[in-house]
């Protein structure tokens, strides 16, 4: 019996491993992962293409969309989609989704051990010990339960974020393009008020042009000398160069980030700062969330290329 051809599609993102071979499970891959040289792999391959697999870091333009006339879908691995061209893409006819819920749970754990590492001086007094310090890293810290929360970003996940701070008494307040009318938190309709009432802030929301630097220095000075920061949206939310001013001269007590503007390169201002905490893009990193993230890839791109609509499409 003559087997069907797997459908082409185009990662273009770096992924490797477990991930890459579950996709090659369900698809014929072609593998892009550096930008520079999607062109050339459109100009090769663009005729067969009928979905694009990346990421929101990675994106994939509108350009590129326009040379291909058999692509049907692009997909984001994971929850963030802020560089793909969605609005493009639906003017196109190519179906747009992400992983909508896929790593709710990994980076709201992610970011309250954040918190908690930075509040508590958990890093510098562990380096402290290893280079046979004691006295002078024994330092009181912060109580963190019965604290005032601020969260920018109430989607899944500052929810779950909402849901683990409650289980540590602390009250909450957040900060949304709207109230959501599901919970019973404050609502704060201008970040720098929120900012001003909290004693930590974590950022939980989406890149793009609606939300870069939209953490600056008016903010960071809103927060205040015993302030805490904390970002596991995107970079580009945090004004960089406003964080390293206030860090540096004692505007807010410390932060703790996931993601920031450049990656994977730390920008130089934040190099050196005894009272930030950085990881290289990890939260959403867990075994289930990497199930959770195939799973939705396979479902939203079978669902299109079956005529029907994305399970998870991109909101416009």
């Amino acid at each position: 019996m003559m087997q069907h051809a797997k459908p082409e599609v185009i990662v273009a993102f770096p992924v490797a491993g477990a991930a890459l071979e579950a996709l090659r499970a369900h698809y014929t891959v072609h593998h892009v992962p550096v930008v520079a040289e999607r062109q050339v792999a459109v100009d090769q391959l663009g005729a067969r293409i009928v979905a694009v697999i990346t990421n929101g870091t990675y994106g994939w333009d509108a350009a590129l969309m326009r040379q291909m006339p058999k692509l049907k879908v692009i997909a984001a691995f994971g929850a963030g989609y802020e560089n793909i061209d969605a609005q493009a893409a639906y003017e196109l006819g190519i179906a747009t989704s992400h992983g909508r819920g896929t790593n709710t749970i990994s980076v709201a754990d992610h970011a309250l051990t954040l918190l908690f590492a930075i509040v508590r001086d958990v890093v510098m007094s562990a380096e402290g010990l290893q280079k046979g310090k004691w006295h002078t890293i024994r330092h009181a810290r912060p109580d963190i339960s019965g604290r005032r929360l601020g969260i920018f970003g109430l989607g899944l996940i500052g929810q779950a974020i909402a849901t683990r701070a409650r289980a540590f008494d602390m009250s909450i307040a957040y900060c949304n393009r709207k109230p959501n009318p599901d919970v019973a938190y404050e609502y704060v309709p201008s970040l720098e008020s929120l900012a001003e009432r909290v004693d930590f802030l974590i950022c939980a929301a989406p890149g793009g042009a609606a939300t870069q630097h939209v953490v600056n220095a008016a903010v960071l000075r809103a927060l205040g000398p015993q302030g805490y920061l904390v970002n596991v949206g995107r970079g580009s939310v945090v004004d960089s160069d406003a964080l390293s001013f206030a860090l540096r001269n004692g505007q807010i007590a410390g932060a703790g980030l996931d993601v920031f503007e450049g990656e994977p390169q730390l920008p130089e201002s934040l190099k050196g700062l005894s009272n930030l905490i950085v990881t290289p893009h990890i939260a959403g990193f867990s075994p289930d969330s990497f199930v959770g993230y195939i799973r939705s890839v396979v479902e939203n791109v079978d669902a299109c290329l079956a005529g029907r609509p994305a399970v998870t499409p991109i909101p416009l």
